[in-house]
This record gives structure tokens, C-alpha cells and sequence, in this order.
């Protein structure tokens, strides 16, 4: 797979796909762009897509040092720059949707669509900071495996979790949990955590690019309520909630999230 050395470290990036217009996906915290094969393997037969690992994630370089939300907004930036020539659809989940409204706010020129998943506007309260923050002091010390049986319920639905036929699946994400660097995740953690509000802002714009909200019904660090916020945050924007989904809906229900995404595009061509 391709990788572009952007802001002093290299990105790791699928290309994939053939078609007019581009799709780029951007995950969340602790999770790769393989995240969204489902997606990407039923877009790519009539869309341009990329699918890229953030710093510290599957193959793209770690991060050693601090660094903050819109360093990745950077990233995002230079990468779309280079490799998607033109405007896109930006699809992201969690961080990834944290990344794409700043980004839209910062360069509106470079979307077509923005498609936010089990994401928010908001700032972390000042209590969901504090417990984040003492994770992060235990991944200083330990890494992240002693913390999985926190983690993992906060990242994934029930219906995942518990599914004998998933078991397998849920397995290796857990493995690929397990083995991030714990350095990278807890500066990245801390990038995430600390970010802003952006609410407001994206209340100014006056005409904002065609946008759809999807949330699991089970996501806890993200759930419907602060989806519904995020949806009257931008005008004209839809609203959709993933049945027994979690924090991460494009992996936990990849066809509801697929039809979802591909019925929202064909509005827009």
C-alpha cells in the first residue's frame, strides 16, 4: 500500500476504486482504516476512494511527541491535497468526524459531503476528561492491555462483543488493540481529548456542504444526544441512528452503515 510522507512522518493510505468523484475515510481512536472494508469495498465500484491510517494507527508512523487535534487536521489537509485532487466526500468516525468538521471549517472548498459517525461538535466534559486522563496515565505506565476490559466496552457494542459468529473478528481487533504502541496512543489520546468546541462555528456557516449524521444506539463515548447536537449544529443536515450498533457503527453493521452512506451519496449526484 501506498504511504506520503506528510508533516514529518509517513502515512499509510488504501487507493482504491475507479469513478468522477473521491470518498476519503478517516477512523477513530485506536481503530485503522481497514475499519471501514465494507464500506470501501462496495463504494469503490463506482467512487475514487482512499481510506488512511492516522499517526500512531496501523501502518503509518508513530508519534512520539505531544501534539494536537489540528496537527491532525494537517495531516487530513496535506493528504487530501496531494492524493484526492479536488473535492470530496469525507466520511469520518469518532476522530475522524473530529478531524473533518475542523477541516470543513478551515477549508470548505475541499468537500462535496461530510458524512460523521459516532462523532460530535463538542469538547469532552471536564468528567469524561478527567477518566480519559487517568487511562492514559495507566497506558503510560503498562500499555494498553490491562486496560481492554474498560476499553473495549466503550469502543464496541454488545451485539459484537457477545456474537459467537463475530468472535473471531472481535478477536483480532482486540489483538491489534493490544499491540499499539503505547507512546503513540497516549499522545494521540491526548490530541483527541483536549480538542475544542466547535459547535458554534459550525452554526455560522451559512451554507455548509450536504451532510449525514449516523450514531449507534449503543455508543457511550458519543451517543445519540450528542449526534442530535451535532446534526442541529449544521444546517439541513440528516440524522441517522444505527440499531445495535456501538461506538464503532461502520464496523459493528457494515451493510446498515454501507446502505445508509450510499443512499446519502446518490442524493447528491
Amino acid at each position: 500500500m501506498p504511504q506520503i510522507d506528510i508533516n514529518g512522518r509517513s502515512l499509510n493510505y488504501l487507493l482504491t476504486g475507479d469513478g468522477p468523484e473521491t470518498i476519503v475515510f478517516s477512523h477513530g481512536y485506536l481503530m485503522q482504516h481497514q475499519m471501514f472494508a465494507a464500506q470501501v469495498a462496495a463504494l469503490s465500484k463506482t467512487y475514487r476512494v482512499i481510506a488512511f491510517d492516522h499517526r500512531g494507527h496501523g501502518e503509518s508512523g508513530p508519534c512520539q511527541d505531544p501534539f494536537g487535534i489540528y496537527d491532525l487536521v494537517d495531516d487530513a489537509e496535506a493528504l487530501i491535497d496531494s492524493v484526492a485532487q479536488g473535492p470530496v466526500h469525507f466520511a469520518g468516525m469518532s476522530t475522524g468526524g473530529y478531524v473533518g468538521l475542523r477541516l470543513l471549517l478551515r477549508r470548505p472548498d475541499l468537500f462535496k459531503s461530510i458524512i460523521l459517525m459516532d462523532t460530535g461538535a463538542n469538547a469532552e466534559s471536564a468528567a469524561s476528561l478527567k477518566q480519559y486522563n487517568q487511562l492514559l496515565f495507566v497506558v503510560r505506565l503498562v500499555g494498553i492491555r490491562p486496560l481492554l476490559g474498560r476499553v473495549l466496552p466503550l469502543l464496541f457494542g454488545q451485539t459484537i462483543r457477545q456474537d459467537p459468529k463475530r468472535r473471531t473478528e472481535y478477536q483480532q481487533l482486540k489483538t491489534y488493540i493490544s499491540g499499539l504502541d503505547r507512546t503513540s496512543i497516549r499522545q494521540f489520546g491526548r490530541a483527541v481529548f483536549d480538542r475544542d468546541d466547535v459547535t458554534e462555528a459550525l452554526r455560522d456557516l451559512d451554507n455548509p456542504p450536504p451532510a449525514l449524521v449516523m450514531v449507534g444506539a449503543q455508543d457511550i463515548p458519543t451517543p445519540p444526544a450528542t449526534a442530535r447536537a451535532l446534526q442541529d449544529a449544521i444546517k439541513g443536515s440528516d440524522l441517522i441512528e444505527v440499531p445495535d450498533a456501538g461506538h464503532t457503527s461502520p464496523l459493528e453493521s457494515p451493510t446498515f452503515v454501507t446502505n445508509a452512506i450510499t443512499a446519502f451519496l446518490a442524493q447528491q449526484a
